[in-house]
């Protein structure tokens, strides 16, 4: 069911944030999916967790004794692949038919907004790891793992929409500002 829903959530469709529809193209009822899962919140939630699971822990992939720029390197080019694989797109796709407001969203859908709360979580502490041993300050590193979803989504939807960008560039530039920011004063 829930690889059902995320590949119907990649296609990018917005009418594929539907559970009716959902449930038709796994060949349930949606009382059968309600069953499942409780409700449109209780799929919402196991189709992130699905996606969670899928990924793992989110790898430090450079080693342990890498410098700075390799460690920063290895995060900007993780986070770009990452963002280009269909969990990414079905992802975004119900990001944009949920409420953007945090209170709101807690409000409708309190299971969803936790498990994208862990997810913040988890991505902090995969940051902190990848800097560990290094003389960094650790409010900076809060600072840059707040800012690198974002940046890199602009990156990866430029690639999307096609553009006059190199893009590699792009990359070699914002892994260049992070390491000058991060750098010990």
């Amino acid at each position: 069911m829930l690889d059902t829903a995320l590949r119907s959530l990649a296609t990018g469709d917005p009418a594929a944030v539907s559970g009716n529809r959902i449930a038709k193209e796994i060949g349930a009822t949606w009382g059968a999916v309600k069953y499942q899962f409780g409700d449109i919140d209780g799929l919402w939630a196991a189709v992130l967790h699905r996606t969670a699971e899928r990924r793992g822990d989110l790898p430090v992939s450079a080693p342990a004794d890498a410098s700075l720029e390799v460690r920063v390197g290895a995060i900007v080019d993780n986070m770009y692949e990452g963002l280009t694989v269909g969990d990414s797109r079905a992802i975004e796709n119900l990001r944009a038919a949920l409420p953007r407001d945090r209170e709101e969203l807690e409000r409708l859908y309190p299971r969803t907004a936790a498990e994208f709360a862990s997810w913040g979580q988890a991505w902090l502490d995969t940051c902190r790891r990848a800097f560990s041993g290094l003389d960094v300050d650790p409010q900076r590193v809060a600072e840059v793992a707040a800012f690198i979803p974002g940046a890199m989504r602009g990156i990866v939807s430029e690639k999307q929409l096609g553009t006059y960008t190199d893009l590699d560039l792009a990359r070699r530039g914002i892994t260049n500002a992070i390491v000058s920011y991060l750098q010990p004063q």
